[in-house]
């Protein structure tokens, strides 16, 4: 494994994350048991993971607490608090009482079986919210992490909805947030050129999700999504193979799969600290890691996608 140090932190980190959300979150979507959720922590531990991200809204908080058990001084774990009533619209604001995250940050702490969380992110702002988040819920935060309850205070943008990282804009040139975490992809790599200047100039921890969801795993998606782009004029219709679209990375890379490929675009891209990988399977982990952990791809292909695809600022991938 590789290591890196996270911004300003200073805390030494696996390039690879294991994220413990997305489509999969550890297998539980698929009908995995806890015990099979919980081998796959336990083998990230084993390929020198030490950097674990999870949430209350993914429901495998307790899975991670459990296969830490005995290994949670190795481990660098990263958890969130929802900034809104439960049940209510995530991109609304209808924002929970600020004094909800004490209790919100305890039940993580139980879940987790810990005594301190060492990156605590608000989940998912928009926006609209982040002013009332900064004046209202990091006062909060701040107080926690006097008494050592939270190491460092995070922040995670929402990419299906805010693809072009407004949110983050705002919260970087406001300087609270020790970590990110940002949407960033072959296909939308816009925080290449509004997020990651300003977390290197100003050494704010920067975790990468979206590298890799359905349209760089699933050929269809991806034919879909290279076909809205043609419709839409961003792409050229001849500019690229509508039919295997992403082809050329795997034969100029010497990279086994699309997959592949859009990992180590993504692990090599400077600004970048964490690349969160999330699965519900070990082999499958194993796969993505080595993905990770391979060189760079090729300057020709880099130039292929930037022509492409470097003025993308409007899809996820998801």
């Amino acid at each position: 494994m590789d290591f890196t140090t996270l911004g300003r932190t200073g805390l030494k980190v696996s390039v690879a994350g294991l994220g413990c959300g997305g489509h999969s979150r550890l297998g539980k979507t698929k009908g995995a048991s806890a015990e099979q959720s919980g081998d796959v922590v336990r083998a990230a531990l084993d390929l020198g993971i030490n950097f674990i991200d999870t949430a209350p809204a993914y429901g495998t908080e307790e899975i991670v607490g459990a296969a830490l058990k005995g290994r949670r001084d190795g481990a660098v774990l990263s958890t969130k608090t929802q900034i809104v009533t439960s049940g209510s619209d995530v991109l609304g604001t209808d924002f929970k009482d600020p004094s909800q995250l004490v209790a919100d940050l305890e039940k993580s702490l139980t879940a987790l079986q810990t005594d301190y969380i060492d990156v605590y992110h608000l989940h998912g702002v928009m926006p609209e919210q982040h002013a009332w988040c900064a004046e209202h819920l990091l006062p909060v935060l701040k107080g926690m992490q006097s008494q050592g309850k939270i190491r460092y205070l995070g922040i995670t943008e929402r990419f299906i909805y805010d693809p072009t990282h407004e949110m983050l804009g705002v919260a970087l040139e406001d300087d609270h947030w020790d970590v990110i975490m940002t949407g960033f992809n072959l296909i939308n790599p816009s925080a290449r050129n509004v997020v990651f200047p300003v977390t290197q100039s100003k050494n704010v921890g920067t975790l990468l999700m979206f590298a890799v969801r359905r349209a760089l795993s699933q050929p269809e998606a991806l034919r879909s999504l290279i076909s809205d782009l043609i419709s839409d004029g961003l792409v050229g219709a001849d500019d690229i193979d509508p039919e295997n679209p992403l082809d050329f990375l795997m034969d100029e890379n010497d990279a086994d799969s699309v997959v592949e490929a859009a990992y180590r675009f993504c692990r090599h891209e400077p600004g970048v600290d964490i690349v969160l990988t999330g699965t519900g399977s070990v082999a499958h982990l194993k796969e993505n890691v080595r993905s990770i952990l391979k060189p760079a791809i090729a300057e020709k292909s880099q130039k292929i996608l930037a022509r492409l695809f470097g003025h993308i600022n409007n899809v996820s991938g998801n």
